[in-house]
């Protein structure tokens, strides 16, 4: 038998494949909703949807594996094991680990001299290896992970992750919903989101890029998780804090690069915070706000 191997994508392009050989495959499987932790830009919220290949000898059923079988298991492994998580560059030199009975805490020097904290059970974050985390290397890292719960038949397994290509503005964004039943309680989770402003019957692209560069690379918090605040080396910190069914979250941000919302920073709730702001600086217009979380989608707001 071949030995098992995992290939990834490079601009479009498998990479490594010899000859010909029996080969299925899957588009747009899953979406990973993560935020990462960059050396330069810091906390950024990112979607990547993802595709799937795998090569192998037929099984009894004459398949590689049943397209069923691909959507209840590899798609269950990826979004137990890097979706809605933070995704930190293991490898990095500016970060520092220290563990705690309930979990993990990190300190990120980013290259520009700030700092960011995250401390979270372990559930909520992933350390991947390498210095940074790019779309290519966490493909081969997340089919390093899934090829060893694939059958034996299966000799190869090749992954894509790519943002999503739609025309418009979009915007970077982290969040954390304590309230959730699910893994969006994790206090950094996020997702690349696309905005669509409708101004009195038309979109209006000006307001979209506006309130995309508005959020670039944004943590909106709750105000009611603002525990605090803080300076280092004159940079001025936000502190957010709370607790959830998973247990203890708190995150240590620099002030600008957070935007703060009265309520649950839920999709529904931040579209419609949209429409209200919009709404307050042009009382004589009417707006509809098209507010994405990750890929196709989203909520409404209305004002």
């Amino acid at each position: 038998m071949p030995a098992r191997r995992v290939r990834f994508y490079r601009h479009g392009v498998i990479c490594g494949y010899p000859g010909a050989m029996t080969m299925l495959f899957v588009k747009r499987l899953t979406v990973i909703d993560s935020s990462i932790l960059s050396p330069s830009r810091g906390l950024i919220g990112e979607s990547w949807q993802v595709d799937v290949e795998l090569e192998g000898d037929l099984d009894a059923q004459g398949m590689v594996l049943d397209f069923g079988e691909i959507k209840r298991s590899i798609k269950r492994h990826i979004d137990e094991q890097f979706d809605h998580k933070l995704l930190v560059p293991a490898d990095y030199s500016g970060l520092q680990k220290a563990e705690y009975p309930e979990g993990m805490h990190l300190t990120f020097d980013l290259e520009d001299g700030r700092v960011i904290e995250h401390r979270a059970p372990h559930s909520a974050m992933r350390l991947i290896p390498g210095e940074r985390i790019a779309a290519d290397r966490l493909a081969q890292v997340v089919g390093d992970y899934l090829l060893p719960h694939m059958p034996q038949n299966v000799n190869t397994i090749a992954l894509r992750l790519w943002p999503e290509q739609a025309e418009g503005s979009y915007y970077h964004y982290s969040h954390g919903l304590k309230h959730h039943e699910g893994n969006c309680q994790r206090i950094a989770h996020g997702h690349r989101s696309r905005i669509e402003i409708v101004r009195n019957g038309q979109r209006d692209p000006a307001l979209e890029e506006a309130w995309a560069a508005r959020w670039a690379d944004i943590y909106i918090g709750t105000r009611d998780d603002l525990i605090g605040t803080s300076q280092y080396n004159k940079v001025e910190y936000y502190e957010f804090a709370y607790r959830s069914a998973q247990g203890n979250f708190g995150l240590t941000l620099p002030k600008a690069n957070c935007y703060l919302i009265d309520t649950d920073s839920t999709i529904e709730n931040i579209a419609q915070h949209v429409a209200d702001e919009l709404r307050s600086s042009h009382p004589d217009d009417r707006f509809k706000v098209y507010a994405y979380e990750g890929v196709d989608k989203g909520a409404i707001g209305i004002a």
